[in-house]
């Protein structure tokens, strides 16, 4: 597996997400406003495990997508995959905690692969844990400079805003922010297709 360099997979990334920036999160509304509508939503939660590869694509991602019945096809494999995620992760916590996020990390792309790869639960974690090998830390480290971008210049605004305590100016800030948490989404997308 090739070694990410965690510079050059943050610029594409990045990118990447805001090229599809309005897509993504026009994607993202669909899949909120369908997760209410039983059955449905199940197939709308395994399509927007795909969104990574289609991002990957280089083209503009179709959010009509998500609405698709061939996703609802292997619900049950998916129900498996993600208890078997889920307990493997929760009980690498049991061990200390990093054990734990060890595990996720390995398996970060199990639901990506089951949707893109047609793999049934098992091999989707095996392949995600091959994939990941060598390169844990490095998604972790981008996982985290992201993290940490949004945080700071949330802080900032918040601070430049809330100087003063003027209400109007406090609640332009509260916006500002809200629109910074909505550009996390499509970026993170971004990068988890660059990184896939």
């Amino acid at each position: 597996m090739k070694k990410l360099d965690i510079i050059a997979t943050l610029k594409e990334g990045i990118a990447l997400g805001l090229l599809n920036y309005v897509s993504v999160l026009v994607t993202f509304v669909l899949y909120i406003i369908t997760i209410w509508i039983p059955y449905i939503n199940v197939g709308t939660t395994i399509a927007l495990q795909l969104l990574p590869v289609e991002l990957a694509k280089g083209k503009i991602v179709n959010p009509l997508y998500i609405f698709d019945g061939k996703y609802r096809r292997n619900m049950g494999e998916f129900f498996i995959l993600m208890g078997l995620l889920n307990l493997g992760v929760f009980v690498g916590f049991l061990f200390l905690i990093v054990p734990g996020y060890v595990i996720a990390l390995a398996w970060t792309f199990a639901a990506i692969l089951f949707v893109d790869k047609d793999m049934n639960a098992l091999e989707a974690l095996r392949e995600s844990n091959r994939l990941t090998y060598g390169n844990k830390g490095r998604i972790f480290v981008i996982s985290l400079l992201l993290g940490i971008c949004f945080q700071v210049i949330s802080l900032i605004v918040n601070g430049l805003f809330g100087i003063g305590n003027v209400e109007w100016l406090e609640v332009i800030g509260s916006i500002i922010v809200v629109l910074i948490i909505l550009s996390a989404m499509p970026i993170a997308m971004g990068l988890n297709a660059v990184i896939y």
